[in-house]
């Protein structure tokens, strides 16, 4: 086996996973079809395993080639972490900061606090990586993490914001056609918008649901941007967070009582990255601007101090701090 493989052989190796054929993975990466050839060819040359094999389907991974990808996925983070970093030396705020949250919050929260954060900072350039997986900040997959729960691995700067309530909610059109239910047992005369595929957040969360689960559903769906536009539009109830139903007043929560949820928000990123200028002005934008969100306030001034977060290596209690404005900083290991 090589010792000094290169890590465009392995950039290649996962484009073609990725893409499927050598033809996608060079469009992905902006070179040509023989270089992501050769590059394959030499990887397993070096490292002396079989990568690929060829079907009418296209390139079919091999079980070498799978148990290798998430090394690869690694490297390819750090490298793009790498090139952010690099990108940010010198003095003042400039360069590349990755945020990763989830679709709602990325597409519904962010989005003001972002263009406030770039109005203070125009030499900063900002990338928004918007799921519901949550990114791994220690494999530096992105910088900064808005997240839905408690963070539980080691080494990460948290702040606490607060909490997020769901609920029951529907647009005047609709409750105006069908009616307003008044007890859980009239749901089942409503047209309910959900999930499509149980997952563990849903099973958890579910047991605060009492009801909601997919077989009532009539429509389904697991883009949480998806069933709030079928709400928004008409089509049926759904769940939608409080703040953000309150926006306008476009939405009508009903059964609030019975149907609530609380979702533990924070923000997160790698201790490492705590005195890099970028990272620090746009964690503190995001804290700002998502108190305000909670509290429903117009934008501020200028963004919360930085000084509240703190770090906890130990293994055993999560360390526990109070910032200046009053929010919990709580990090813990997995």
């Amino acid at each position: 086996m090589g010792t000094d493989v290169g890590w465009e052989l392995y950039r290649s190796f996962l484009g073609v996973l990725r893409e499927g054929s050598l033809s996608g993975a060079a469009r992905a990466l902006g070179v040509t079809q023989p270089t992501v050839g050769r590059h394959v060819a030499a990887l397993e040359k070096s490292l002396g395993l079989a990568l690929f094999t060829r079907s009418p389907a296209g390139l079919i991974p091999t079980e070498a080639a799978i148990g290798l990808r998430t090394y690869a996925e690694a490297m390819a983070s750090t490298a793009a972490a790498l090139e952010r970093a690099a990108a940010s030396q010198g003095a003042g705020v400039h360069g590349v900061v990755r945020v990763t949250a989830s679709d709602v919050i990325g597409a519904e929260v962010l989005p003001p606090i972002i263009a406030d954060l770039r109005e203070r900072h125009p030499d900063l350039k900002v990338e928004m990586a918007l799921t519901n997986r949550v990114q791994d900040l220690l494999q530096r997959e992105a910088d900064i993490a808005v997240r839905m729960v408690r963070p539980r691995q080691e080494l990460l700067v948290a702040r606490r914001i607060g909490q997020i309530e769901v609920g029951l909610h529907a647009s005047p059109q609709y409750l105006a056609g069908h009616g307003t239910p008044r007890t859980p047992a009239d749901l089942k005369h409503h047209a309910l918008i959900g999930f499509d595929e149980v997952t563990p957040f849903i099973r958890a969360a579910g047991k605060s649901l009492p009801g909601l689960n997919r077989d009532a559903f009539a429509i389904r769906t697991d883009s949480d941007l998806a069933q709030l536009a079928l709400v928004r539009s008409g089509a049926g109830i759904g769940m939608c967070q409080v703040a953000l139903a309150k926006r306008g007043n476009a939405l009508v929560r009903v059964l609030a009582k019975q149907y609530s949820l609380h979702m533990e928000t924070w923000i997160t990123m790698h201790e490492d990255l705590r005195n890099s200028p970028r990272c620090r002005v746009t964690f503190d934008a995001l804290a700002a601007g998502l108190h305000r969100y909670l509290a429903q306030e117009p934008p501020a001034q200028r963004p919360e101090d930085f000084g509240g977060a703190t770090v906890s290596r130990r293994s055993g209690e999560p360390k526990r701090d109070v910032s200046p404005g009053g929010d919990r900083v709580d990090v813990g290991q997995s």
